[in-house]
């Protein structure tokens, strides 16, 4: 199960990305403080801001997938 996939950010703004990217970052926060030990949802969490944050990377160097 991927909480955010490539094809849906390509079709984000680049308002929607931020604004999802801080609702990862706040809810990875909380995933954390509930559980001591990292687990499969934050694990999930990591890749979905890896995701936008490379996204985000390559299009700002005019690099288009």
């Amino acid at each position: 199960m991927s909480l955010l996939k490539y094809e849906d950010i390509k079709k984000m703004s680049k308002k929607d990305l931020e604004n999802k990217l801080k609702e990862l970052k706040m809810e990875i926060t909380r995933a954390n403080v509930a559980a001591n030990k990292a687990t499969s949802k934050t694990k999930e969490i990591k890749k979905a801001i890896s995701r936008i944050l490379t996204f985000t990377q390559a299009e700002s160097l005019g690099e288009k997938r």
